[in-house]
């Protein structure tokens, strides 16, 4: 159970639930999406990548079999134990704060699946763009994939039920204080659970404004996982690449 004082992802998302509910997510996808990134950014086998907030490693290992040399890291310890079984040569995870720079330069840091925009403050937003340059070599690149915080509060369901195996999650979506809200309940063994979500609305105009106060450059943005342009009104996905 979530504690009143305790940051939602750093309960959340160390709980099997989380994974549980998620388990789902398109895997296909993912690899087609990281095959366009490598490619467009001419990453070279060997060159290394910072799987920044990378949960239980899906696009770390993926990464790795591609032949690059992928770090990931997550603050959630649950995430990062299961990870460790799946480490090899080119393929390493450990526990981390976003927020502060890992002692590393890398050739790209990947930001995925929305991990961004958890905190209450603004300043730790602003915090892990100015980490993640620090974690840039020279002519490294920084990649947030997020979301379009315009099309996903247009089409947000409020209220829907999603069963998966004997757990049915009971999820209710609403926007309050510039934040996309997403709240889960459910039963387990007679027990009662209820976890949050909650994520900062920001826009392409916020990430830029960011972008500027961390003094990085915005290089490209993209509205989906084929690198298909944005566009505010119809794209599914807003994705950012930036340099030092």
């Amino acid at each position: 159970m979530q504690k009143e004082t305790e940051a939602w992802y750093a309960s959340w998302f160390n709980t099997p639930y989380y994974h549980l509910l998620y388990k789902d997510r398109d895997h296909r996808e993912a690899a087609l999406f990281m095959n366009s990134l490598t490619g467009h950014l001419n990453l070279k086998e060997n060159d290394t990548i910072l799987d920044l907030a990378c949960g239980r490693g899906r696009h770390a290992k993926y990464l790795s079999r591609k032949g690059f040399d992928v770090t990931g890291v997550d603050l959630s310890e649950e995430s990062i134990e299961y990870a460790k079984q799946f480490e090899n040569p080119n393929l390493h995870f450990e526990v981390h704060d976003m927020c502060q720079p890992y002692p590393q330069k890398f050739d790209a840091v990947f930001n995925l699946f929305t991990s961004y925009g958890y905190f209450e403050h603004d300043i730790d937003n602003l915090r892990t763009i100015k980490a993640i340059k620090a974690e840039l070599k020279p002519n490294g690149y920084g990649v947030i994939d997020f979301l379009n915080a315009k099309l996903t509060i247009e089409n947000l369901v409020p209220a829907e039920k999603k069963q998966v195996d004997d757990i049915l999650f009971d999820i209710e979506k609403y926007v309050k204080d510039g934040f996309i809200f997403k709240n889960i309940r459910f039963q387990d063994q007679g027990e009662d659970f209820f976890y949050t979500e909650r994520v900062k609305a920001l826009t392409l105009a916020d990430f830029k404004a960011i972008f500027k106060e961390a003094n990085v450059e915005l290089i490209d943005v993209f509205g989906d996982y084929h690198l298909n342009g944005f566009d505010e009104n119809t794209s599914e996905r807003l994705i950012l690449i930036f340099g030092r």
